[in-house]
């Protein structure tokens, strides 16, 4: 009865708490009061009453454990809210050394919250997690584990390091799990500490437990990203694991959704997407695999539409397959057609990645890049425009510039702003159609991105008018210059340009302003005062007005004519001269200069459209050489260059000596011990000391065909080990992880292609041809004339017409062999002649993605010792051409106690191949001896007599022994 009402206490307190048993009510209401905090300042209020209440009852002498554990949980909440809880730290340090496994993982689990991995009390951490990772107890060992991985820095490691190591091989899974967990750590923290060690993450890819093994791939994809090439020799074993994960050889515990362990898959897919970028061998052994999970992999769920996109992503980076690019583009077509944001969002980025290889896939999705465009989701919207960029050529340039700048002005996001800008300005100096159109374009660019445009792109824009489009057509670029220089002077009109745009504008009207005539020099003058006017407080535009009016005034005075000064350009100078900047000073004194020269001096000093001239800058400055060769002359010292200066070689020994002190004040964790002789810098690959028994020596790898003929594999070797003649333990997971199911040796031993309404389908994958109509409901929808007018504009002309409707074809006849599977049929096809026909008319295996790889599978004949003792066949001759000298075999015994007579392969393996045609055939040949096929009767005599030699009788009790013999 006690212990029913002790449950029941339990029980209720559980349910009170959220399940906090054994907690006291304080605690239980803290937690409550948070939640029912309706505002910060309350939250702040609760928090720091029970932070005073905690630095009060945790400072008493002689607190019960159970109840420092409470006080120690309490400051994990005052932390985890943005409150200071620093007088605990060194409690929850204490509760590290407890005894207690639940106080021990509490004090860890707060210290790796509380402390960064700089503090000073992680001195105090290392000497505990030293013991506890020698502990019998598994728990107490992933514990400390879980904290080095937070709390060793770069200086702790060696502490702990060689225990780590050891760790790798402890008997739980979950603790090689973490040692290689926290062996990444140590890489991530201090590449060079760990180098020597990197060969333990190639021993534990091949670990019996999966959990180990995806553990391992999160090391080996950083030492991938930072060197492809040393890791070239695991892509076969990365693909056997990929295939076996699809295979569903893992235990049901790693299915998520119904995927077989979609996180291991996807980081796979990653690693080999690195492997086999730029490499035509290592993405040949990839292909087969990514067509497998093409197929398999369902999209009714999150998880599967994730390991797709991977998929789509590792076919995007490896070396180009026309048929993986059809799967791929299928599932993307598939994205793009779904009303969910997120699977759009995917289909686009996945379509930008496709484009780069092909892009024509992009002109069959033009209606959904055209609904994405026009979507309200934002963030949809501008993975879109990223798409059009990526997209863009000369054809359609110009609706996709238009569209960004439409876009731009419609944000308020600067940063975002910027970065449409910049590629507006990019892509109309790559595509631009014609002049007038470029100017325009950079003026609404400028107009309303403002001050966002970098300052580059205005620098680009002045270079890209002085110089031209790059062609020799002086007359394309001044009629450029022109075209510029009236579209500012309209521009000039509009209140509240930006400064940037200002600038270009003072600059093109300086250079080329009565370069054609068409303007007077006081016009563009005037012109230029008045900007001046309108920007009193702006000194650069200032400043680019007043050069602009001095490179007028010196070319009307090189060209011989009289320059009128208007008078609010002389009260300009006049203000200018005054001005407290110097730069501005200096532009009007060299005005007033320039005005008083003659105008040959004038063309000397200001030449016309010499902007893009380039100046040569002597760094040597070879002119003061006779200068200097007479200071020396006179007795001056020659210079002496600071690398060759004695008092630099005592100040750089002092400064390596400082370093070296420096150096040596870091923690010792070993035993004082005499100097040792400095090892040889560890490379990555085994060394000899290694224990033999910590790998495995493995067979060759076989695989069974259809015929269950067994073919030995390439073994897959550390390059690490190769020099020891050890092989790595890879090609063991199969064993490991379960036998092959049904499913997965039928769909890899041969794949058929069936015919649905006249669309191919590859097991379930459809081929069908991609001029499909868009539409997510599955239906037809009327496409407005304005969506493909734009369609049109966006993927050129050769995107003008929209998407195909299917066309209707009619049902596939049936074949001719459908009428052997009938039950009113005589004659039965025995299963000799079925493997002949397998033999000779294999289906096309549309999973081969790869090129033909031709396995030299050796068959053992049990009856192949007979050959020799029977003669060659007289009499026998060839149909036609149909059956070469490659094709004769040997004599069938079978066939002399069959009720059907045999037949060649190449008549059984044509299409057209119907049994009573068949019989009929072969009643017509016994009539013709010359072309008779089949054995004699004195060759079915020698056959016999052969068969009782070797001691079998044949009867008609038991017609099947040789057919169970071969079989």
């Amino acid at each position: 009865m006690e212990q029913l009402k002790t449950i029941g206490r339990e029980l209720a307190m559980g349910s009170q708490g959220g399940g906090w048993t054994g907690q006291s009510k304080e605690f239980l209401d803290l937690v409550k009061s948070i939640g029912e905090a309706r505002s910060k300042a309350e939250e702040d209020r609760i928090i720091l009453r029970e932070i005073e209440s905690l630095r009060r009852r945790i400072a008493e002498p002689d607190v019960p454990r159970r109840r420092m554990k409470e006080y120690i949980i309490r400051l994990v909440y005052a932390e985890m809210l943005g409150h200071d809880a620093s007088f605990g730290y060194i409690h929850a340090v204490k509760m590290t050394h407890d005894d207690s496994l639940s106080l021990k993982r509490t004090g860890y689990l707060a210290v790796t919250l509380f402390l960064s991995d700089d503090h000073d009390l992680i001195i105090l951490i290392v000497n505990t997690i030293q013991k506890d990772l020698r502990s019998d107890n598994y728990l107490i060992v992933c514990a400390a584990l879980v904290a080095a991985c937070k709390l060793i820095n770069e200086e702790t490691i060696p502490a702990v390091l060689p225990q780590v190591v050891d760790l790798l091989a402890h008997p739980k899974e979950a603790v090689r799990k973490k040692a290689v967990m926290a062996l990444h750590r140590f890489y991530q923290r201090s590449p060079a500490s760990v180098s020597h060690l990197i060969s333990n993450f190639r021993k534990r890819l091949c670990d019996n437990d999966p959990g180990v093994m995806g553990a391992t791939l999160c090391p080996l994809f950083d030492l991938i990203t930072a060197d492809v090439n040393s890791y070239k020799d695991l892509v076969i074993s990365f693909v056997s694991i990929l295939k076996q994960v699809t295979e569903r050889r893992l235990p049901k515990v790693y299915d998520y959704h119904q995927m077989p362990a979609p996180f291991i898959q996807i980081k796979l897919l990653k690693i080999l997407a690195l492997l086999g970028s730029g490499d035509k061998q290592a993405s040949g052994h990839i292909y087969n695999v990514l067509g497998d999970l093409f197929r398999k992999c369902e999209s009714s769920s999150n998880i599967g539409n994730a390991v797709l996109y991977e998929c789509i992503c590792c076919v995007s980076s490896i070396h180009p397959n026309a048929k993986l690019l059809d799967a791929a583009a299928e599932s993307t077509s598939k994205f793009l057609k779904s009303d969910s944001h997120n699977l759009k969002y995917m289909g686009i980025d996945a379509l930008g990645r496709l484009i780069k290889i092909n892009p024509d896939i992009a002109e069959e999705h033009q209606l959904a890049v055209i609904d994405c465009l026009e979507d309200p989701d934002d963030t949809l919207k501008r993975k879109t425009f990223e798409l059009l960029y990526k997209m863009t050529k000369s054809t359609n340039v110009e609706v996709i510039v238009d569209r960004m700048i439409d876009y731009m002005i419609s944000i308020n996001d600067n940063h975002y702003k910027t970065e449409i800008a910049s590629r507006c300005v990019e892509l109309a100096e790559q595509f631009a159609p014609s002049n007038q159109w470029f100017i325009q374009t950079m003026n609404k660019v400028f107009a309303h991105a403002g001050d966002l445009v970098n300052v580059r792109v205005a620098h680009n824009l002045m270079r890209l008018i002085a110089e031209g489009f790059g062609e020799d057509d002086e007359g394309a670029d001044s009629q450029l210059r022109s075209s510029a220089v009236n579209s500012y002077l309209r521009i000039l009109g509009e209140p509240k340009l930006p400064s940037l745009f200002l600038q270009v504008i003072c600059w093109v009207l300086g250079e080329y302003g009565i370069s054609d005539g068409k303007y007077s020099a006081s016009y563009i003058i005037g012109k230029l005062c008045d900007v001046t006017e309108a920007h009193l407080c702006n000194d650069t535009v200032k400043a680019y007005a007043i050069s602009a009016i001095m490179k007028i005034c010196a070319f009307e005075i090189a060209a011989g004519r009289k320059v009128e000064m208007l008078p609010e350009c002389q009260s300009l100078i006049d203000e200018l001269s005054a001005s407290h900047s110097t730069d501005l000073q200096q532009r009007a004194y060299e005005l007033q200069a320039s005005l008083c020269l003659d105008s040959q001096t004038v063309e000397i000093v200001m030449p016309l459209d010499a902007s893009c001239e380039d100046i040569e800058v002597d760094r040597n400055l070879s002119f003061l050489n006779s200068f200097v060769q007479q200071s020396i002359e006179k007795g001056a010292r020659p210079y002496i260059p600071e690398s060759e200066r004695s008092s630099m070689f005592s100040v750089s020994n002092y400064k390596s000596h400082y370093q070296h002190e420096a150096s040596s004040h870091t923690l010792r964790f070993e035993a004082y011990e005499l100097p040792k002789p400095a090892p040889t810098p560890a490379t990555p690959q085994i060394s000899v000391s290694t224990r033999i028994t910590d790998l495995v020596p493995v067979p060759e790898m076989t695989y069974y065909t259809e015929n269950n003929q067994a073919s030995k594999l390439p073994p897959v070797s550390d390059a690490s080990s190769a020099d020891h003649g050890i092989k790595l333990h890879l090609d063991g997971v199969q064993k490991k992880w379960g036998r092959p199911t049904y499913s997965s040796s039928s769909s890899t031993s041969s794949s058929s292609e069936k015919k649905i309404n006249g669309v191919t389908h590859l097991d379930g994958v459809s081929l069908q041809s991609r001029g499909t109509s868009y539409d997510s409901k599955g239906q037809q929808s009327e496409v407005s004339a304005e969506k493909q007018k734009l369609a049109a504009s966006l993927f050129g002309a050769s995107a003008g017409k929209t998407e195909k409707k299917p066309t209707s074809t009619q049902r596939a006849p049936k074949a001719n062999t459908a009428t052997a599977e009938r039950p009113g049929v005589t004659g039965a096809v025995s299963p000799e002649i079925s493997k002949q026909k397998a033999a000779s008319s294999p289906s096309p295996d549309l999973l081969d993605l790869g090129e033909p790889i031709t396995a030299t599978t050796t068959t053992i004949d049990p009856f192949e010792q007979l050959e020799g003792l029977i003669g060659p066949t007289p009499g026998t001759s060839t149909l036609d051409n149909s059956v070469t000298t490659s094709e004769q075999k040997a004599p069938d015994l079978m066939a002399l106690y069959t009720d059907t007579p045999p037949s060649s392969s190449s008549s059984i393996g044509s299409a057209s191949g119907d049994i009573h045609s068949a019989d009929k055939n072969l009643q017509m040949a016994k009539n013709v001896p010359a072309i008779k096929k089949g054995p004699n009767p004195q060759d079915s005599l020698q056959k016999d007599a052969t068969a009782r030699h070797v001691g079998v009788t044949p009867t008609g009790n038991n017609p099947n022994l040789f057919r169970d013999l071969l079989g």
